[in-house]
């Protein structure tokens, strides 16, 4: 099934389950936040392949994230901040460019993997978890901790380790949890899988 969603291409990866934190300054910006607060829609994320986030609309990855705002606030610098959380993955099948700016996608939605219980992990492993989801001001405090289960597990750490924006995204491209996990593995030998 095709979906038709609003686009907001960033220099950024966006996992499933995974917090969005965003300043929204750009108009074409506003109104899609107003226009999902009012519909109750998502919009998708992807990490731009060519381009800027800011002026001149992007070129994104194929590969993306459904997002959905789940907390927002005028800040003190007077610009609008938004708490999003990522959704189901997305394949970009075309994108059209609005007077505005903004790119909206014809989309599928990717399938969830199959929910497979994680490995149990090492003490060091638990203990960087526990640091992560402590972290307030990256909205992780918002989240559920299903560290039990291979895909939220393997998209938390994608998110967190030192990772190169290309190494992030061919991660969000990969289905198999347990295959993220193994790929990981390089970065924290301690991982079990």
């Amino acid at each position: 099934m095709v979906d038709q969603v609003k686009l907001f291409p960033l220099r950024t990866v966006l996992f499933p389950g995974g917090p969005l934190q965003l300043r929204i300054f750009e108009t074409r910006y506003l109104d899609l936040v107003s226009h999902c607060l009012r519909q109750n829609t998502c919009f998708g994320v992807c990490l731009i392949r060519d381009g800027q986030e800011a002026g001149k609309p992007a070129i994104p990855f194929q590969i993306g994230t459904l997002a959905r705002i789940v907390d927002w606030e005028k800040r003190q610098d007077g610009l609008l901040g938004i708490t999003a959380v990522g959704e189901q993955r997305f394949r970009l099948l075309d994108t059209s460019v609005a007077d505005s700016g903004l790119l909206t996608g014809n989309i599928e939605q990717l399938e969830d993997p199959v929910d497979l219980p994680a490995p149990t992990q090492a003490e060091s492993i638990n203990k960087l978890l526990d640091r992560v989801l402590q972290v307030r001001d990256l909205g992780y405090h918002l989240l559920e901790d299903h560290r039990d289960r291979a895909h939220w597990l393997s998209c938390r750490l994608a998110e967190v380790l030192p990772l190169e924006l290309a190494e992030r995204q061919q991660l969000l491209e990969m289905h198999d949890p347990l295959e993220r996990l193994r790929m990981l593995k390089r970065l924290l030998p301690e991982l079990n899988v």
